[in-house]
C-alpha cells in the first residue's frame, strides 16, 4: 500500500509508524485501538495505542479462578465426570419450606441485591417455573437477584457433581467474558464449613482464613487481606458443600450468618437436614432447587455410551428393562449417580450384568444399591485395561476400608482426622519401640564419645546411664496420645514470618551482649565474637517459641518460655498458615510433618550443639566441649525430631494395626490411593468416605461373602 504526497510522487507508506511497539507481551491487558488520524496535507499518520493494565484485584481474580479450575478439572476427572460425558443434570423448585418466597430470591418490581452476571439475564418465576438442566442452573445461579442457591436433593442424588459441574461451567463463562465485563464475574470457590465457629468469624473472615490455608495466593497477612477484598467486592462467589454434615444448632448459625454475606453463595445439602435447618434459621431471599432423579433414557444411554456399537447381550437386556419398565425395580434403583456409577465400576463390558434382573436375589432397589456396594471396594481394587495398576490387593483394601469405616461409625464421625489414628491402638508398644530405639541410639553415641575423654568403664557405665534416661524420656513423650488437630501447613512461611524472625534477632543480639558482660571480668575472657555465635541459638529458639513452630521445641531445654506464658506473644505474631501447595489436603499436611518438621527438628538438634559446644570447648578444652555439643546436639534433635512427630506417631501406628488387622503398612499411602480410586475424599484437612451409605455398609460386621458378580447368573430373557 502507498501514499501519494502533493506533488503527485508515490512513495511507500511509513509501516513502523502503524506496527504496535515490539516487547514482552502482556497478560491480562485490555487493548483499545488502534486510532489513526490524518493530519496536514494527507501525508503524515499519527497512530494512539492505549493499554489498560488491569486492577491488582482483578488480576488476583484472574489467578485464583486459574488455581480453582486447575484443582477442580482434576477432582472432576478422579469423579468421571467428564469422560465419558456426564449425565444430565435436571432440576426443579423444591416444594419443601427450606427457604424464603420466590419473589424475594427475583426481586421483581423491586431492587436486586446482585444484578445479573454481564451477558445474562435476570432469574424470573417463569425461569424458576420451567426448571431445566446445567445450563440453565447456571443461568439460574448468575441471574438470581438475591444471589442465594439451595441445591437439595436426597443421598446419592449427584448434588456435589452438580455442583461440581456447575462451578467448572461458571469458570468457563467467565474466561469466555470480554475483559471489561470479566471484573464483574465472581470467581467461584468450593469449600467446606468444616471448622467453621460463626459465633467467632464472620463469613468473609472465615473464608479468608480458608482460602489462605488452600492457595498460596493468599499466603500471610497481606493475602489474607486481599482475600477479604475479593470476597467485599464481589470477585469471589462461595459454594459452600457438606453443610448437611454439620450438627443441627450450628448448621443454623451457619445459614444465619450466611445472610448477612456480600458475595454470592451457593449451598449443596442433603433435603432431609436442609428442612430441619429451617425451621431454625432460612437463608433469606434464597431459592432452593431439587435434583431430579435420573431418567431411565438417560441412564441407558449414559451405560451404553461406552461400549460397542453392538453392546453386549447382557447389557441390552438391562437397558432394555430399564426403558420397558421405568417403574421396575431396576429403573428406581438406577435412579441416582452413585448407582449409576458403582454399576459401570462393578461390571466391565462383558460383565453378567443382567443378573440384577433377578428379582429372587433383588426384590428391591435397597437389594441392588447394597449389592453395588459390597463390591465397590473390589472393583476399584481390580487390575483393569487402561488403569493404574493397583497396589493392594481387593482383599487387603477392603479389610483396611472395613476397619477405618468401623471405627469413624464408633465414634459418630464421617471425618477421619489421621492425627487422631495414634488413639487407635495401645501406646505402649509404641513408646517402648520409640523409647528403646532412641535409648540404643543415644548409648552408643555416649560411649564412643566419652571413649575417648576417660577410663572406658566409666564410659560405659556413664553411656549407658545416658541411655536409659534418654530412652525413658523419649518413650514417655512419645507415649502422648492423640493431640490437637496439627498446622495447616508446616512450611517456613509458617514458621518464620518477618515479626518473629525479627524477635529472634533481637533476643539473640541482647542475649549476646549479656553473656559477653557476664565473662568479661574473667582473667581470659570469652571473645566476643564467641559470645554471639554461641547465642544464635537463642535467637532461634525465640523464633520458633513466639511463632508456629514452638511445638518442636516444647518439652526441651532451648525451649524454655513456649509455655502458656508465650501465648499471647505468638497470637500476636503468629501469621495465618501458609500452604505450600496449591491446595491443602491430608496427605500434604502429613508430608510436612514426617519430611519439613523432621528437617526442622534436627536443625533444633544443631542449635541445642551451637548453644553448648562453642563455650564448652573455650572453658573445657576441644575434645570435653565437643562432646558436651554433640550429646547436647544429638539429644535435642530426637526430642524435637522424631519423637514428638504427629506422622511418625502415624506411621508407627500403622504398623500396629497392619500386625493386628491386617492393614496396609503404609496407610497414609493407602488412604491417597483410596482418594484417587473414588473411594475416599477430601474435605479440608481429613478424609471421608466418598458416599456415606459406603461407609455404613463397610461399617456392618462381616457376615458370609456374597457372590462374586456373575457366580449365580440368572437366565436372561429372550433376545429382541
Amino acid at each position: 500500500m502507498t501514499t501519494t504526497d502533493p506533488a503527485g510522487q508515490a512513495e511507500p507508506e511509513d509501516t513502523e509508524a502503524r506496527t504496535p511497539p515490539s516487547g514482552p507481551a502482556l497478560s491480562a491487558n485490555t487493548f483499545i485501538g488502534p486510532t489513526a488520524l490524518q493530519v496536514g496535507t494527507g501525508n503524515t499518520m499519527n497512530v494512539s495505542y492505549r493499554i489498560t493494565r488491569p486492577l491488582p484485584l482483578d488480576a488476583a481474580a484472574d489467578e485464583l479462578a486459574a488455581a480453582v479450575g486447575l484443582r477442580w478439572e482434576k477432582e472432576a476427572g478422579l469423579r468421571r465426570l467428564l469422560e465419558p460425558a456426564p449425565l444430565p443434570v435436571r432440576w426443579q423448585v423444591s416444594d419443601r419450606k427450606l427457604a424464603g418466597r420466590i419473589g424475594a430470591g427475583t426481586a421483581e418490581g423491586a431492587r436486586a441485591r446482585f444484578p445479573p452476571l454481564p451477558g445474562l439475564a435476570a432469574a424470573t418465576r417463569e425461569d424458576l417455573r420451567r426448571g431445566g438442566g446445567l445450563r440453565e442452573l447456571h443461568a439460574l445461579y448468575g441471574g438470581l437477584a438475591s444471589g442465594r442457591l439451595l441445591l437439595v436433593g436426597p443421598p446419592a442424588a449427584g448434588k456435589t457433581a452438580a455442583a461440581v459441574l456447575l462451578l467448572l461451567d461458571a469458570l468457563r463463562y467467565r474466561a469466555n467474558a470480554a475483559p471489561e465485563s470479566r471484573s464483574r464475574i465472581p470467581v467461584p470457590v468450593m469449600l467446606s464449613p468444616h471448622g467453621w465457629d460463626p459465633g467467632a468469624d464472620s463469613p468473609a473472615d472465615w473464608a479468608a482464613e480458608r482460602l489462605a490455608r488452600e492457595y498460596t495466593l493468599f499466603r500471610g497477612r497481606d493475602g489474607r487481606a486481599r482475600a477479604l477484598e475479593l470476597l467485599g467486592s464481589g470477585r469471589i462467589a462461595l459454594f459452600i458443600d457438606g453443610l448437611d454434615e454439620v450438627a443441627g444448632r450450628l448448621r443454623g448459625a451457619m445459614v444465619s450468618a450466611l445472610e448477612t454475606a456480600d458475595f454470592r453463595l451457593v449451598l449443596v445439602s442433603r433435603a432431609k437436614e436442609a428442612v430441619l435447618t429451617a425451621r431454625r434459621a432460612r437463608l433469606g431471599g434464597g431459592v432452593a432447587v431439587a435434583l431430579q432423579p435420573v431418567r431411565p433414557d438417560d441412564a441407558a444411554a449414559y451405560l451404553l455410551g461406552p461400549l460397542p456399537r453392538t453392546p453386549p447381550p447382557a447389557w441390552r437386556h438391562l437397558t432394555r428393562e430399564l426403558l420397558e419398565q421405568p417403574g421396575g425395580v431396576v429403573a428406581r434403583a438406577l435412579s441416582g449417580p452413585l448407582a449409576i456409577a458403582l454399576l459401570r465400576d462393578v461390571y466391565d463390558d462383558t460383565g453378567p450384568v443382567d443378573e440384577l434382573l433377578d428379582t429372587g436375589r433383588f426384590p428391591t432397589p435397597r437389594a441392588i444399591e447394597d449389592h453395588l456396594l459390597d463390591h465397590a471396594v473390589a472393583a476399584a481394587y481390580t487390575a483393569r485395561p487402561g488403569r493404574p495398576r493397583p497396589r493392594h490387593s481387593p482383599e487387603t483394601a477392603e479389610r483396611a476400608l472395613r476397619h477405618i469405616a468401623a471405627r469413624l461409625t464408633e465414634q459418630g464421625t464421617r471425618d477421619l482426622s489421621w492425627w487422631h489414628i495414634p488413639s487407635w491402638t495401645d501406646h505402649r508398644p509404641r513408646a517402648a519401640a520409640l523409647g528403646t530405639i532412641v535409648g540404643v541410639l543415644y548409648a552408643a553415641l555416649g560411649i564412643a564419645v566419652l571413649w575417648q575423654l576417660t577410663d572406658p568403664l566409666w564410659a560405659v557405665m556413664y553411656g549407658t546411664a545416658c541411655g536409659i534416661a534418654g530412652g525413658v524420656v523419649a518413650g514417655r513423650a512419645g507415649a502422648r496420645p492423640d493431640g490437637t488437630q496439627p498446622l495447616p501447613s508446616a512450611g517456613w512461611r509458617d514458621i518464620f514470618n518477618p515479626s518473629t524472625v525479627r524477635i529472634g534477632i533481637h533476643h539473640w543480639f541482647w542475649t549476646g551482649t549479656v553473656v559477653w558482660l557476664v565473662f568479661w571480668p574473667r582473667d581470659e575472657p570469652i571473645p566476643l565474637w564467641l559470645c554471639y555465635l554461641s547465642t544464635v541459638p537463642v535467637g532461634f529458639s525465640a523464633t520458633l517459641v513466639c511463632g508456629r513452630g514452638y511445638e518442636l521445641v516444647a518439652g526441651t531445654f532451648i525451649g524454655v518460655g513456649s509455655g502458656s506464658w508465650f501465648d499471647n506473644v505468638r497470637e500476636h505474631h503468629s501469621s495465618p498458615p501458609v500452604a505450600d501447595t496449591r491446595s491443602i489436603g491430608p496427605w500434604d499436611v502429613w508430608l510436612h510433618h514426617v519430611r519439613l518438621r523432621m528437617l526442622l527438628g534436627l536443625i533444633v538438634g544443631v542449635a541445642a550443639a551451637l548453644l553448648v559446644g562453642p563455650i564448652a570447648v573455650w572453658v573445657h578444652g576441644f575434645p570435653g566441649g565437643l562432646a558436651s555439643g554433640l550429646l547436647a546436639g544429638v539429644w535435642t534433635a530426637l526430642l524435637a525430631g522424631p519423637v514428638g512427630n504427629l506422622g511418625v506417631a502415624t506411621a508407627l501406628t500403622a504398623v500396629q494395626l497392619a500386625a493386628r488387622e491386617g492393614t496396609p503398612v503404609r496407610l497414609m499411602s493407602f488412604l491417597e490411593d483410596a482418594r484417587r480410586r473414588n473411594l475416599l475424599r477430601t474435605t479440608g484437612p481429613v478424609y471421608q468416605f466418598r458416599h456415606a451409605r459406603l461407609q455404613e455398609r463397610l461399617s456392618r460386621p462381616a457376615q458370609d461373602p456374597e457372590p462374586e458378580p456373575g457366580t449365580r447368573p440368572v437366565r436372561p430373557p429372550p433376545d429382541a
